[in-house]
């Protein structure tokens, strides 16, 4: 701590010079009221009266952020998935048509959780790709604390629940550290998920810092959304039992409806056949709604679909029902979720504290993911930049799942096509990962506290972002942003307070300028002009050409006039290339202020998978019992070449798995199966190469050798494959190819396991006998990568 903050802590302490007791937290401890003398009988004990630092009718405070949804889905706003939660907040609040965030997972979460930019506070991309340039670097600083750490020295109780996106991978196993999870960022009760994306049947969950199991199993009817909700109840129950005077804050992120598409059937046959003509007819139906109810002016243009974006009739008669089934689970998926969002907001009224209760409720992190591109049964293909076609995933969902019924199941990590997304983005004409376009970056947003706003029809116009709530909520409740936390400077607000329009729809914009940028996707906004630029990825394609190629510089940008073209239809940089230029200067200082350097700097590790920030050891040694080791932190057994020995002891009919890497939808497996050893590389479900031997293993003792050879692949420079032989005590047991492997992660939320297979099993072959717990003894696994 410097000298300056610790002089300045002493003064705050005996209220010398500090002119609201606002500036620095946490606040000093209040000192006894008692008087101490030489014994008890010359003493004076008089209990401490605790100062309360806010006001008497602090409200409870809910944000609630769903994950991957487009702002033309919601029926609340003219699209056609139910959203009846969404709806009743409406109509007890107000709702905002020009919120926006940053167009990608962590940087909004970042943004909005601290009202920072997303580049000032690390974000500039997700944290799994995160390098070493400040303003991508994956970490949130703690001279940017967030809104719960602050209100947690204010007197709130604060909580969490569901994804968080914002902690190191590295940093993410069951050891820490823990300084950057959540309850290291003044979450005081936290439950879910660190990565970007899990299984919704099969999880892996934290509770404040310890792994724990889902209560129930998905044959028993386990939804990870309905735990949230179910989890968030409870702690509203508990906190307001333990002390009902206190208010509450809590941060409600699902991870819904973000990758993997995954929903009990009920929900998704909800749909059946309602999106049939396909995405091009569903934008014109939507379009036509957001009209008739007043979200979007009439003068409002329907932007025209990308030249190198499918049309449906573009989609062959053979692949129309996969697709549209897609559709139709996400549909489902997206309505289950604003059930649970509407469990939370129900029970609020049935403890009768709805009425002082301010809820956020944010349609979006970001845009529809166009991730899935042409519609997929495993979504992580398109992270390692692997192509497929339609007939693989057909192939596969037919021959070894099912049919079209196993979409949505824990057997799929399936994803809409890209074409879904973008009627998602209605009348936009982007989807995330696109800051150039509002389909990206424009959530709609409602507010509800009935005690303080009144009901309002009338959208709210005023532009505002993510790093608008923060301040938001200080001003709501007199508080002044801190200097100084913990000992930290704090790094300035870039946020703007929205309470000038809580009753006022037509209040002037009091926000006047807003940067974006997610990978080189960059625009500017200042005073109701915009100008953009489409940057050097498509992410609706599996490798752009040409990208490895980009310069900024060499990037065409466009401008808008937002008062007169809310949907950016008309692009006037020819017309007024003087105001374009300036805009284009502003970007650049922008830039500048707030570490966004340089530009496309969150493109790095996705042009050099090999600079992923994996654990940086080259020998690792682990015990028989190790499980839950996240990925990013485990050795890279299906990348790297490498050599694992296994020592254990079994008997010839033995049973059980030896280690897996990860999950159904992508993983590495070694085990055991009546005493044959059995290896399988799974790409993905698209290609299972599953290699067995030929004799058993004996009685006791045995060493396992296993050695996986990366090599050059025989059709794609960009790809690889790999050589895999095992070896039994000292005898050659199995020995194969895998034609294709992976090009940077299997998952994002599956762990590396000794012993048994948790989380969602690697291999169909025990996928009935999960976790297939080896019934020997494994004393020691060790691994080291060769060159």
């Amino acid at each position: 701590m410097k000298v300056q903050n610790k002089l300045l802590l002493l003064l705050a302490f005996f209220n010398l010079s500090i002119s609201n007791g606002q500036e620095i937290l946490p606040f000093p401890t209040t000192p006894s009221a008692s008087k101490a003398g030489s014994s008890m009988a010359e003493s004076i004990h008089k209990r401490r009266i605790e100062k309360s630092h806010l006001p008497a009718d602090a409200p409870n405070i809910i944000i609630i952020l769903i994950d991957d949804a487009g702002p033309g889905l919601a029926n609340t706003f003219g699209g056609e998935v139910n959203t009846p939660a969404l709806t009743k907040l409406a109509s007890h609040g107000i709702a905002y048509n020009r919120f926006h965030s940053t167009a990608m997972c962590s940087p909004t979460r970042a943004s909005l959780l601290t009202g920072r930019n997303h580049t000032r506070v690390g974000s500039g991309q997700i944290t799994e790709w995160a390098n070493d340039w400040d303003g991508f670097s994956g970490l949130i600083p703690k001279t940017s604390a967030t809104v719960a750490e602050v209100l947690k020295d204010y007197g709130y109780s604060t909580s969490a629940f569901g994804k968080w996106h914002n902690s190191p991978p590295l940093e993410t196993s069951k050891v820490g550290p823990f300084d950057f999870w959540p309850t290291g960022y003044g979450f005081e009760y936290f439950y879910g998920f660190l990565a970007g994306e899990t299984s919704q049947y099969e999880p892996t969950l934290i509770k404040n810092t310890t792994y724990v199991h889902p209560p129930k199993t998905p044959e028993e009817g386990y939804h990870l959304t309905d735990d949230l909700a179910d989890n968030a109840i409870q702690w509203m129950h508990d906190q307001k039992a333990i002390d009902p005077k206190k208010p509450f804050f809590m941060y409600w992120a699902p991870g819904a409806v973000h990758g993997p598409h995954q929903v009990n059937s009920k929900w998704a046959d909800k749909y059946k056949g309602k999106f049939d003509d396909g995405w091009d007819e569903y934008r014109k139906r939507v379009f036509k709604k957001e009209k008739e109810l007043g979200w979007i002016p009439e003068n409002t243009k329907l932007t025209e679909r990308p030249n190198n974006l499918a049309a449906w009739s573009d989609i062959p008669e053979s692949e129309k029902p996969f697709q549209r089934r897609l559709m139709e689970v996400y549909a489902g998926f997206a309505e289950h979720t604003d059930y649970n969002a509407g469990r939370i907001i129900d029970e609020l009224e049935k403890m009768g504290i709805a009425d002082n209760t301010l809820i956020f409720y944010i349609w979006g992190d970001n845009g529809s993911s166009s991730e899935g591109q042409n519609g997929t049964i495993s979504e992580l293909l398109a992270q390692n930049q692997i192509p497929t076609k339609i007939e693989d995933h057909l192939r596969v969902l037919n021959n070894e799942l099912g049919g079209l019924s196993a979409l949505g199941s824990p057997k799929t990590d399936n994803m809409y096509h890209a074409g879904w997304a973008w009627a998602g983005s209605t009348p936009f004409k982007g989807t995330k990962l696109l800051a150039s376009y509002f389909g990206g970056t424009r959530q709609p947003m409602v507010i509800s506290w009935p005690k303080k706003i009144k009901a309002d029809k009338t959208p709210h116009a005023q532009f505002h972002h993510v790093n608008d709530i923060v301040p938001t909520i200080y001003e709501a409740l007199n508080i002044t942003a801190p200097k100084i936390v913990n000992g930290y400077d704090q790094d300035i607000i870039d946020g703007v307070s929205m309470v000038y329009t809580f009753n006022n729809s037509k209040a002037k914009d009091q926000k006047h300028t807003q940067f974006f940028d997610v990978m080189g996707s960059r625009g500017i906004y200042h005073d109701g002009w915009f100008a953009s630029t489409f940057g050097p990825r498509v992410p609706w394609m599996t490798v752009t050409p040409g990208i490895d190629k980009w310069t900024p510089e060499k990037d065409v940008w466009e401008l808008y006039n937002l008062n007169d073209d809310f949907s950016q239809a008309n692009d006037l940089a020819k017309k007024n290339p003087q105001k374009l230029k300036e805009l284009q200067t502003l970007f650049m200082e922008e830039s500048v202020a707030n570490k966004n350097m340089p530009i496309g700097g969150g493109l790095y590790v996705l042009l050099h998978p090999e600079a992923i920030k994996s654990n940086p050891a080259t020998e690792f040694s682990y015990s028989g019992d190790m499980t839950r080791l996240p990925e990013f932190a485990s050795p890279r057994i299906g990348y790297n070449s490498n050599q694992s020995i296994i020592k254990l002891t079994s008997s010839e009919n033995a049973n059980g798995v030896l280690f897996a890497m990860a999950g159904f939808a992508g993983g590495v497996t070694l085990y055991v199966e009546n005493g044959i050893l059995n290896y399988e590389y799974n790409l993905f479900e698209i290609q299972r190469t599953k290699l067995k031997g030929k004799t058993k293993l004996l009685n006791g003792k045995s060493t396992i050798e296993v050695l996986f050879k990366r090599i050059p692949h025989k059709d794609s420079p960009k790809l690889s494959a790999a050589e895999v032989t095992i070896i039994v005590n000292g005898k050659e047991e199995i020995k194969g190819m895998v034609p294709t492997i992976i090009n940077s992660g299997f998952s994002a939320n599956e762990c590396f396991d000794i012993g048994t297979d948790l989380g969602s099993s690697v291999s169909e072959a025990y996928y009935d006998k999960a976790p297939f717990k080896f019934n020997g003894t494994i004393e020691s696994v060790n691994i080291k990568y060769l060159k």
